[in-house]
């Protein structure tokens, strides 16, 4: 059984570890295994603690789906951040900001209702549009996009991925993709 609720301070270990493991299958073979292999639980943990995802104020809205009461997927969504900059956001369009489930729940309908309850949270607030950014060599979420309704809409960014030794970071491209609210 699926249960959806907020995300709360106490669940930043296992939101992040959901994440890790997210990256991890995700995107193995399109980021450097250098980085997927040092990600850390403890880390990403505090850095959610240190934005304070789980704040009912903040501006992004994080949902977690738990099966049996074990964390498996989230969502965080909100207003559309320019440049893909949190301090200026475009309340005129929603963004799917991070989703990411266990590998071992892909297919089975829990990044579905992910992407439902951030399109419900995102008409709540009164948004007809949302947008997301992924990875261009991310296939499989691009596909599950597609099959969401959604589409590339011809904008391009660069994610720098960071490593170690002073090493000058890998840039991946991202492509933006678009899709309508009709709820």
């Amino acid at each position: 059984m699926l249960t959806i609720r907020r995300e709360e301070p106490e669940d930043a270990e296992a939101v992040a570890r959901v994440h890790i493991h997210g990256w991890q299958a995700g995107y193995a073979g399109i980021m450097p295994d250098e980085v997927l292999r040092r990600l850390n639980v403890v880390a990403w943990a505090q850095r959610r603690r240190d934005l304070g995802t789980a704040d009912p104020e903040h501006p992004f809205t994080t949902l977690l789906v738990e099966h049996h009461g074990t964390v498996v997927g989230f969502t965080t969504f909100g207003p559309y951040r320019n440049n893909q900059d949190r301090s200026d956001l475009d309340p005129t369009y929603g963004e799917v900001v991070a989703m990411y489930v266990e590998p071992a729940h892909w297919g089975d309908g829990t990044a579905r209702t992910l992407l439902a309850v951030a399109e419900d949270g995102l008409a709540g607030r009164g948004l007809h549009e949302y947008r997301l950014w992924v990875l261009a060599d991310n296939g499989r979420a691009r596909r599950f996009y597609e099959r969401a309704g959604l589409s590339a809409d011809g904008v391009r960014s660069t994610y720098p991925v960071p490593l170690s030794g002073g090493r000058p970071p890998v840039d991946l491209a991202e492509l933006r993709y678009t899709g309508r609210i009709a709820r």
